[in-house]
């Protein structure tokens, strides 16, 4: 659902990029205390794969496709403060890089994308933990549910700035009958999506999904009377292994990159759910060309001749290490990255 310039007018987008400004700053102070050494690394690999995934378009309908969103998804395995700057890395390389998304309407894409999603996914997920058992598996289908939502929100969003400054005069009932059809259509893709996701992440280091943390229950003795009492703190198991994240690091990079570089090429060539909509409602005429819309990435090579695979690879590389070194400068200026720069000194 990236936005292009021209279907929202200048007040419009020049209010949602003050929003996204604004989420993003937050996002940078917040986000510091949900970063330290071995976190900093996993968010720059859920960067790179929610890149990769966006990639693939999927159909969800007679001449119509979507893609992940992944707001849900970053928002679960590595916080939504976290999740937000994520999101807005692989949105300015979209945008900058593959002129995917209008510059000007960069600020409506972080908005949608970056923070919508993120908010909606992460207060559902948690909504649905409250009611499911304690335990690191209840994140699989509370995250599915989070993401499966988030979509048809961001696109309910859509449409509010659309009814404020769209650049069309058009029936915003039908606008929003449509967008909330497709998107929800969209939505279960999103869903099975997170959930996969999630529920290889949690099967083998639930340690470092964020949304796991203290789900496991504490454990009980049971007395001779039958009466249960809390086991002494030595006795409860580990929820899992503290080891090093080099491996699930590595297998995520090569995931990434097989689907970046290889699963993209099978992509449904069909408009997205909003381009669809956009030509069916009679307001596509309103985009306007992106500004880099004719450099040699442009569409993820289509302009310049250069492989989609190609072009996926490059971009999953340059957001992971965006990624990497903002999410480690902001992990060290965290109080806890503070303390361990203190000890290294």
């Amino acid at each position: 659902m990236h936005v292009p310039d021209g279907f929202l007018n200048a007040p419009t987008s020049v209010a949602t990029g003050a929003v996204a400004a604004a989420g993003v700053a937050v996002a940078l102070r917040k986000a510091q205390g949900e970063l330290d050494e071995r976190a900093a690394p996993l968010a720059g690999l859920t960067a790179a794969f929610v890149f990769a995934v966006q990639m693939l378009n999927f159909p969800v309908g007679v001449g119509t496709s979507g893609h992940l969103m992944g707001g849900a998804l970053a928002a679960v395995l590595v916080g939504p403060w976290t999740a937000v700057l994520c999101l807005s890395v692989v949105l300015l390389v979209q945008a900058l890089l593959f002129a995917d998304g209008g510059l000007t309407a960069l600020g409506t894409n972080i908005s949608l994308i970056g923070i919508t999603t993120v908010v909606v996914g992460w207060v559902v997920t948690r909504a649905v933990l409250a009611v499911l058992p304690k335990r690191p598996a209840s994140v699989v289908p509370a995250s599915a549910v989070g993401a499966l939502l988030s979509v048809p929100v961001a696109a309910l969003v859509f449409v509010l700035l659309f009814a404020v400054g769209g650049e069309a005069s058009l029936s915003l009932g039908a606008l929003t009958v449509s967008m909330l059809g497709w998107h929800t259509l969209i939505g279960i893709g999103e869903a099975v999506i997170t959930g996969l996701t999630v529920s290889a992440v949690v099967a083998v280091r639930p340690d470092l999904v964020y949304a796991a943390r203290g789900l496991r229950a504490p454990l009980r003795l049971r007395r001779p009377d039958g009466s249960l009492v809390p086991a002494p703190e030595a006795a409860a198991p580990v929820a899992a292994a503290r080891g090093s994240v080099r491996p699930l690091l590595i297998g995520g990079g090569l995931v990434a990159l097989a689907l970046a570089g290889v699963v993209s090429f099978f992509a449904s060539a069909h408009p997205d759910g909003l381009e669809y909509v956009a030509e069916d409602e009679g307001f596509l005429a309103t985009a306007r060309d992106h500004a880099f819309g004719g450099s040699a990435l442009a569409d993820y090579g289509a302009v310049g001749g250069i492989p989609v695979g190609v072009a996926g690879v490059l971009g999953v590389a340059v957001v992971v290490v965006i990624g990497v070194v903002l999410f480690r400068l902001v992990g060290r200026r965290s109080p806890a990255g503070a303390e361990r720069e203190d000890a290294v000194r």
